[in-house]
């Protein structure tokens, strides 16, 4: 997108430029209202999760920065449910501290997946290490079909 003319002088402005660092911030100056009222933001509530499959598993891969094994929770459903769901708390502001910015995101989140039927339901394992949860789930060895002879009788 290309640079808007200015309409105070020759110089040009970059406000609706997608790639400026210098944006314009129309609450520069109320930086308490934005503080007092942190915004729950989309990047942790929309938690993205890898799923590949492997000859012997489906592997689920969750990136939880921040989180504890005891904050998140991976649960089976009957019908063949995976879900793994957590939350991340707001810190708690302190009368005494002053705000500038919040951009680590908080609050609940919730992913379902509808696993197929060649899964091993009673052998499914999760883990936990440097903020990347894995959930191995183990499928079902398939029969390949092997070849018998037939003796033909005369």
């Amino acid at each position: 997108m290309a640079l808007i003319p200015s309409f105070f002088g020759n110089q040009r402005s970059s406000i609706f430029d997608p790639f400026s660092l210098d944006v314009w911030d129309p609450f520069k100056g109320f930086s308490s209202l934005s503080t007092r009222f942190p915004q729950e933001t989309s990047a942790f509530v929309n938690t993205r999760i890898d799923w590949r499959e492997t000859p012997e598993a489906h592997v689920f891969k969750a990136d939880l920065p921040g989180l504890k094994k005891e904050e998140v929770k991976v649960e089976i459903e009957d019908d063949r449910v995976l879900q793994i769901s957590g939350e991340r708390n707001i810190e708690k502001e302190d009368k005494n501290e002053t705000w500038h910015r919040v951009e680590r995101s908080s609050g609940k989140f919730s992913r379902r997946f509808q696993l197929p039927e060649n899964v091993k339901m009673d052998q499914i394992k999760a883990s936990m290490e440097n903020g990347v949860l894995t959930v191995t789930v183990p499928k079902v060895e398939v029969m390949k079909p092997g070849v018998k002879a037939i003796e033909i009788s005369g």
